[in-house]
């Protein structure tokens, strides 16, 4: 993870700058949670959904993402800032027809800015910053960098 550009050559967000500011772009990094997935899943009579199928950069366990949006967490030795919900592309339903209108409304993950370079890898512990309350460290499950 590279400080407000994402993970280094991955080629949808890296670097990428705004065309109305010049400045770099906050949608560096995508995590979505390994559980929500298997609802989507579920709901759509489907085993599972492997993983990276729905193009998110990191799949965690253990972590509810949509509930930390405006806060920061640390990954390994990168610190992320969890701004927004993912919006679902219609690539989803590529996955599985339904997919993007099940993961509509707070059901697609988050958009993460990087705020602090470093390495991340699959187990790492997530640990949120910022004060907020004690809560489960959650684990990488699959990561792009």
């Amino acid at each position: 993870m590279i400080e407000s550009k994402g993970i280094l050559d991955e080629p949808r967000y890296f670097g990428k700058v705004s065309r109305d500011t010049g400045q770099a772009t906050k949608r560096q990094i995508t995590l979505i949670e390994r559980e929500q997935i298997a609802e989507h899943a579920a709901t759509l009579g489907l085993e599972s959904i492997p993983p990276g199928a729905v193009r998110s950069n990191i799949e965690t366990s253990g972590i509810d993402l949509i509930s930390l949006l405006g806060k920061e967490i640390d990954i390994g030795e990168a610190i992320l800032l969890l701004y927004a919900p993912r919006d679902p592309c219609a690539k989803m339903d590529a996955v599985c027809q339904g997919l993007r209108e099940s993961m509509m409304n707070n059901r697609q993950g988050v958009l993460a800015q990087v705020v602090r370079s470093g390495r991340i890898q699959i187990g790492d512990q997530i640990k949120v910053r910022m004060g907020a309350p004690p809560g489960p460290i959650a684990a990488v499950e699959r990561s792009s960098s």
